[in-house]
């Protein structure tokens, strides 16, 4: 991943997949909200293994770019079977990878030949998924310190919210909240990763008084000072600010459109116009008290 093509790539990969659930979801609970129910994958009508289809062959292509198409032997290992310190990244990033392959390939398998499982587990395996690759961002080998860790950090965040939403289909698959977040925080996963690449790896985008050198085998982003090092921090802060805002308003113009679309006739009520039809309401009511205030002492005197 340290590479402007090694962010862009899988960021596209998480953007396009977290698209799909954005619109498999909203338009199932547009379409009838009583029957809503939240799905870990979805299938295609053109293939239906689709989705799966793409993330087992996205991840085997990043596995081969970071262990044998990247290092320049084509291969991560010391001539003594060793991980060098240098290529440690590469076994974690391959390792998230692997991690969403298995997941894939398993619910590929449960759906395709039929295996009768328990509803979550599936869920269940996505979440390992995105708990591995948050634990994997949280204790990374590469920097943490610099510019490049505000960026993995901030993205911790961002995969945290994958991971809660991703466990709380299990007991709420009818929750509509909880997999409109999900497919969200899976389409903003999928724009940090590309906005970290061009950022990172675009020189005349790199924040003023920093530069890129050479450590271990690798470009990474130093900053000649800490005043300059706490300015860079606080325009990734503001970058991540700017585009939540952005991909909220995404995804709300989106639902609104599917809504429309998809969606049953639903007149919207203002505050103010549902304020006027109580009056009338408690008016009537009040009424109907009196009534029967005044017919309360003849029964009374009748006894």
């Amino acid at each position: 991943m340290g590479t402007l093509i090694g962010h862009v790539a899988p960021g596209s990969g998480f953007l396009l997949i977290g698209l799909w659930h954005l619109f498999n979801h909203i338009k199932l609970h547009a379409s009838n909200p009583s029957s809503y129910h939240s799905w870990p994958w979805f299938p295609s009508t053109l293939v239906r293994y689709l989705e799966l289809y793409l993330i087992m062959a996205g991840s085997w292509l990043s596995i081969s770019m970071e262990l044998f198409i990247g290092p320049e032997r084509h291969q991560p290992l010391d001539p003594d079977w060793s991980i060098p310190s240098y290529h440690l990244h590469n076994f974690e990033h391959a390792s998230i990878s692997f991690f969403l392959f298995l997941y894939s390939f398993v619910a590929y398998c449960f759906d395709r030949f039929a295996i009768k499982v328990h509803k979550g587990l599936v869920e269940l395996l996505a979440a390992l998924a995105f708990a591995q690759q948050l634990l994997l961002f949280h204790l990374h080998s590469a920097d943490h310190m610099g510019v490049e860790g505000q960026y993995h950090w901030l993205l911790q965040l961002v995969i945290f919210v994958t991971l809660v939403t991703t466990l709380l289909s299990i007991p709420y698959p009818k929750s509509f909240l909880v997999g409109f977040v999900r497919s969200f925080s899976l389409v903003f996963q999928g724009v940090w990763f590309i906005v970290m690449g061009f950022m990172l790896w675009t020189p005349r985008l790199i924040p003023k008084g920093c530069g890129m050198r050479l450590e271990e085998g690798h470009m990474v982003v130093r900053c000649r000072g800490h005043e300059e090092l706490i300015r860079a921090k606080s325009l990734v802060n503001l970058q991540f600010s700017w585009f939540l805002a952005g991909v909220t308003v995404f995804a709300v113009v989106f639902y609104v459109g599917l809504l429309k679309k998809y969606g049953e006739k639903i007149e919207y009520v203002g505050l103010e116009q549902e304020e006027e039809e109580e009056v009338p309401k408690k008016l009537e009511q009040n009424r109907s008290f009196v009534h029967m205030g005044e017919g309360m002492p003849k029964i009374v005197l009748e006894r």
